[in-house]
């Protein structure tokens, strides 16, 4: 199962949704996806979904995926790696109301250059890779490991002040 989310700030995420549904279209997806859609307003046709969902329930659908797609947050991100989860991570994009600023594309480049999640590239044109990556075991993503509470924290920031030069 392929669980979607993509948070609950007033921002839409359209143009994942149409994705998705394209690869289903493709017949790249055929795996059961449930999507969190947040304020998106595109309406899915080839898999279930909810605008928002509790935190209960977020626990619950993580349990039962294979593959979260998330938006880069670092906290959802974080939630399915602790879960052992395959993740692929989206970027939301201001250009396209997505999102106040970019900053996600430092959080998902973080978490890619240090091999635990793949990250789809910016206008999503790889996603289906990604997903064929995955289902054919050649992800090459490392365990998560999450002993350390500011792991997260200092990774990013190691990241940000390695890369500040190529990311301003």
């Amino acid at each position: 199962m392929i669980f979607v989310t993509v948070g609950s700030r007033a921002y839409p995420f359209d143009r994942l949704f149409r994705k998705l549904d394209e690869l289903y279209e493709k017949g790249i997806l055929s795996d059961t996806l449930f999507a969190q859609t947040g304020t998106s307003t595109y309406v899915p046709r080839h898999y279930e979904y909810k605008d928002f969902i509790s935190p209960e329930e977020f626990d619950e659908v993580i349990g039962k995926a294979d593959i979260v797609v998330s938006h880069g947050a670092s906290g959802s991100i974080m939630k399915a790696l602790n879960a052992g989860k395959k993740v692929i991570a989206v970027t939301r994009l201001e250009k396209y109301g997505e999102h106040i600023n970019d900053h996600q594309i430092q959080n998902n480049e973080a978490f890619s250059s240090n091999g635990y999640v793949l990250m789809a590239d910016l206008e999503l044109t790889d996603l289906g890779e990604c997903f064929q990556k995955i289902y054919a075991g050649q992800d090459g993503l490392r365990p998560w490991e999450n002993k350390d509470p500011m792991a997260i924290v200092n990774m990013v920031d190691k990241f940000i002040h390695d890369n500040w030069r190529s990311i301003q």
